[in-house]
């Protein structure tokens, strides 16, 4: 069983990097891609300490990359076996989460201007340590202050895409992202891809501009995906020679994604593999 999008505490995440790994194992993945937003660091700390990892179980170094496209919309790519010490690539990493803290800023003002309790302090009482800032880590403060019960409450009434509270936060270009994963020995895959009930998504025109300039692969069999979805990504995998990705997106077991809910056939993911050159995968 292999599975291609994981997160943990390094960004939004609630289990701890060897929780993910231990609760991967117990699921029956065999494979499993550490893919925190922006960040490595949870994978470093699994590769530093391989006798710790669960024993048949194999682990893909990853992240999953925020963008945004000209228009303001938010793409993720995930990227895979890529060198983490790409100069390129660390760079665009730091700066999409350096950019992070004034949007988080920016934000809490917004949600105090409206009456609502909350601080950057309450916020980075509730951020593990080294994670990548975002909306969950808010949630959670808003969650510890009584203000909502659950990051679904606080997502759907507050923290939404097209809320009067959101703000954006820097990040490259698709292309940008992909050519600097591909730099940097990596393969890059479109992560949920036509799930409109996240917000608005990609056309798919603009999707094929993405295979043009590099893309590897594109996730299908989300949850958030209705038929229509699906036909496109099969079609787009035909004429593009995209690969087709199951994965699940787990954040943790509270969420409804579980770990291997969705997989990647050992044959596609060896496909996608062939193509890297960065770092590789690691085991116990």
């Amino acid at each position: 069983m292999i599975d291609l999008h994981t997160h943990t505490t390094a960004s939004d995440g609630t289990d701890k990097p060897f929780e993910m790994l231990e609760n991967a194992s117990k699921a029956g993945l065999t494979v499993v891609a550490m893919t925190d937003h922006d960040s490595v660091e949870g994978w470093r700390e699994v590769r530093s300490k391989r006798d710790q990892i669960p024993a048949g179980l194999t682990i893909v170094p990853g992240a999953e990359v925020s963008t945004r496209t000209q228009l303001g919309m938010s793409v993720h790519i995930v990227g895979l076996l890529f060198d983490a010490d790409n100069a390129q690539l660390a760079k665009l990493l730091s700066d999409t989460r350096d950019d992070r803290i004034p949007r988080m800023e920016k934000m809490i003002e917004k949600l105090q201007a409206a009456g609502y309790q909350v601080t950057m302090e309450d916020v980075e009482e509730v951020k593990p340590v080294g994670a990548t800032l975002g909306r969950p880590h808010l949630a959670d403060a808003l969650i510890k202050n009584g203000i909502v019960a659950s990051r679904d409450e606080a997502f759907a009434e507050l923290l939404h895409n097209n809320s009067q509270f959101y703000v954006s936060h820097w990040a490259p270009s698709p292309v940008e992202a992909i050519k600097a994963i591909a730099a940097a020995g990596g393969v890059s895959i479109l992560a949920h891809p036509f799930a409109e009930k996240r917000g608005a998504v990609l056309t798919f025109g603009e999707v094929t501009e993405l295979a043009a300039a590099g893309l590897n692969g594109i996730e299908r069999n989300k949850r958030d995906q209705d038929e229509a979805a699906h036909s496109k990504i099969d079609q787009l995998s035909s004429e593009h020679n995209l690969i087709k990705v199951g994965s699940s997106d787990y954040h943790g077991s509270a969420r409804a994604n579980q770990l291997g809910e969705e997989q990647t056939p050992l044959d596609l993911w060896e496909n996608l593999a062939s193509k890297a050159s960065g770092d590789e995968v690691f085991t116990r």
